[in-house]
């Protein structure tokens, strides 16, 4: 019973290789300034991952993640925007480090890093691919960026795959969803929960929310994960409205132990976990004290395009 269900669980994997096909292409680059003619000091941003931090499979710079993500940084903060994105198709969590070695040239204030799908479609051990996260979370906040992950997406959604494969992926990549929650707020980051591939929207509509190869997301999709991140690095970067400061039990927001906010995080698309203190403590009986946050998405902002150049005020 267990080779024939190895043999069908490699079969189907073949199958679900063949109909999504490998990606081919580069995804435009979003690199550049956004928020033109805004006061203040600029806002640095890098952007770390594979193709859904990338943004591949799209054909426009205004509909990629990171063109959403700077555009509404900009206008939530009314500040320039610096992003450099250094993602690229086909990353695993191996490749952070040399991600990060560009991305530090810039001195980011804020790191946001969408990693994890390669992982598990590659079969890479989770300890590993967790220790990497770790590392890489780590250094960056050595350089003095604030991080903010976006943890590896319900792979069991992905309309190619078929069941048992499909029960397996999911079950693998929420465990990796919730391992990665826990070692990046154990080394002093944060994260956001991309769940069922960014909430129950992209199950009911895969058609609008999953571009041609039924894996990628599509322009919408990118535009929704973009929206499910944004709050998350708003707060990362001080700008957090005062009414958000606490947590809000109507919302499902608390303070729990790491362990509880993981597995709650993995199930749930859009929540955020990060490290708080308890009476002074960083640490109770079951290990860290986070705050479980859904944050309240921000109004659509016109996406712009990346100016090569930075124009200041005045």
């Amino acid at each position: 019973m267990g080779a024939a269900l190895y043999a069908v669980l490699r079969a189907e994997a073949v199958i679900a290789r063949r109909t999504i096909g490998d990606a081919h292409g580069e995804p435009p680059d979003c690199t550049g300034w956004y928020g033109q003619g805004r006061h203040g000091p600029a806002i640095k941003v890098a952007l770390l991952g594979d193709s859904s931090a990338a943004g591949y499979g799209v054909g426009s710079v205004r509909q990629t993640p990171g063109a959403h993500l700077a555009s509404g940084l900009a206008e939530g903060a009314d500040r320039r925007v610096y992003l450099r994105s250094v993602a690229f198709v086909g990353a695993q969590t191996r490749d952070l480090s040399r991600q990060i070695d560009r991305a530090l040239s810039v001195e980011p204030h804020v790191a946001v890093i969408l990693v994890g799908a390669n992982d598990v479609t590659h079969s890479r051990r989770p300890s590993e691919s967790v220790r990497l996260l770790g590392d890489a979370v780590r250094r960056l906040k050595a350089a003095g960026a604030e991080v903010v992950v976006g943890t590896c997406p319900d792979l069991g959604t992905i309309e190619p795959i078929a069941p048992p494969l499909k029960q397996i992926a999911r079950l693998w990549s929420r465990r990796l969803a919730a391992a990665q929650t826990i070692v990046t707020v154990e080394a002093g980051g944060r994260t956001v929960s991309l769940g069922s591939v960014l909430g129950p929207e992209f199950a009911a509509t895969p058609a609008l929310f999953f571009g041609p190869d039924r894996f990628h997301p599509s322009a919408a999709g990118y535009a929704s994960l973009a929206s499910v991140l944004l709050p998350s690095v708003l707060a990362a970067v001080g700008v957090i409205p005062f009414e958000e400061l606490a947590p809000e039990a109507a919302r499902g927001e608390a303070v729990m132990s790491i362990g509880e906010a993981a597995v709650e995080a993995a199930r749930t698309p859009g929540t955020e976990i990060d490290g708080t203190e308890v009476a002074g403590a960083t640490r109770g009986a079951r290990g860290r004290w986070v705050q479980l946050r859904r944050r309240r998405r921000q109004p659509d902002t016109d996406v712009e395009s990346p100016h090569a150049v930075e124009r200041v005020p005045g």
